[in-house]
């Protein structure tokens, strides 16, 4: 089965401190938990038509999720994705309003 860019990058990350970052040519993505540094690279490359400097990856735990008094169970886990940019790269037009 092939994967596509669109299997990698599942969705941006929207928080207070990740598009801080975005000031540093800096964005963060949900992926795939099987995608490695270089598959993440190239599909942003491939998707947004810019260039990658440097991936870093992180695996989040899901958090526990609670109805009346015992925990129902828990969220699922998921790869976090903070690509930076070169200097020289265009930014990515999708966080631009967000700011």
């Amino acid at each position: 089965m092939a994967t596509t860019a669109y299997d990698i990058i599942k969705r941006p990350v929207i928080t207070e401190q990740s598009m801080a970052e975005t000031e540093f040519k800096k964005y963060t993505f949900e992926v795939a938990k099987s995608a490695n540094k270089i598959e993440i690279a190239k599909a942003i490359e491939e998707i947004f038509g810019v260039k990658v400097a440097k991936v870093n990856t992180l695996n989040m735990q899901g958090k526990a999720k609670r109805t009346g008094r015992w925990p129902a169970g828990r969220r699922a886990n998921w790869k976090k994705a903070m690509v930076t940019l070169t200097e020289d790269s265009k930014t990515i037009e999708f966080f631009e309003g967000m700011v």
